[in-house]
C-alpha cells in the first residue's frame, strides 16, 4: 500500500500569548493554505528564527496556534544558524533547542521548542489497520524516486482519526532522496 511522501519545511507554531507579542494584542493568523493534515494550514504571517551563528528570515507560521510553542527546522538549518535541535516527535519540545523568534512587533526567547521532527506517518485507524501497524510502531519506508531511491528507517507510526494518510520528512530528508512533488511511498518488512 503506498502513501503520499511530504517535505515539511522549517516551519513555526505558535501559542495564542506568543502570536500577539509578535504580531500585536488580538491578533489573528492569515490562512494562506490547506495543508494536507485536516485543520492545519500554512499561514501569511513569517517570523525571523535566530540563533548564536545566524538568522533565519520569512520562516513560515503554520496554524491554528497550539499549546507550546515550536519550531521545526532541518539538521541543516539548526547547524547553520547555531541552534541545538534534537530529533524529537513533533509536541515532545521537553529539553529541545532555544531560540529567539522576531516578529514586526516584538520578539520572544524560548527556552526550549527548537527540534528536527522524527520523520513519520500520519494514519486513521483504518489507514493503520490497512498497513498492518498500530501508534508508535517504528518502520521503514522505501521511497522510489529517480536515481536516488532510498529507504527511511526509524519512522514513527502516528494513528489518530484526525490525520489524513501521508508520511512527513523534512528538507534534508527530502533532498537526499531526490523527491519531487508528488512523491510516495510504502513500508518495507
Amino acid at each position: 500500500m503506498k502513501f503520499l511522501v511530504e517535505t515539511s519545511a522549517r516551519h513555526v507554531h505558535l501559542t495564542q500569548e506568543h502570536l500577539e507579542i509578535l504580531f500585536g494584542k488580538g491578533y489573528e493568523l492569515t490562512r494562506k493554505k490547506d495543508l494536507s493534515q485536516p485543520g492545519q494550514y500554512a499561514c501569511e504571517e513569517r517570523v525571523t528564527i535566530v540563533g548564536s551563528k545566524k538568522e533565519l528570515a520569512g520562516v513560515s507560521i503554520l496554524g491554528p496556534v497550539r499549546k507550546a510553542t515550536q519550531v521545526e527546522l532541518s539538521l541543516t538549518d539548526a547547524r547553520a544558524i547555531g541552534v541545538a535541535a534534537p530529533i524529537k516527535e513533533s509536541g515532545d519540545i521537553a529539553g529541545s533547542g532555544a531560540c529567539k523568534i522576531v516578529g514586526p512587533c516584538g520578539e520572544i526567547e524560548i527556552a526550549e521548542g527548537v527540534i528536527a521532527a522524527k520523520r513519520h506517518i500520519h494514519a486513521t485507524n483504518a489507514d493503520a489497520e490497512a498497513l498492518g501497524v498500530k501508534n508508535g510502531d517504528i518502520v521503514s519506508v522505501k521511497v522510489d524516486t529517480d536515481g536516488r531511491s532510498l529507504v527511511f528507517g526509524d519512522v514513527v507510526v502516528r494513528v489518530s482519526d484526525s490525520y489524513a494518510l501521508a508520511m512527513h520528512i523534512d528538507t534534508d530528508e527530502s533532498n537526499a532522496a531526490a523527491c519531487g512533488r508528488e512523491q510516495y511511498g510504502e513500508i518495507v518488512k
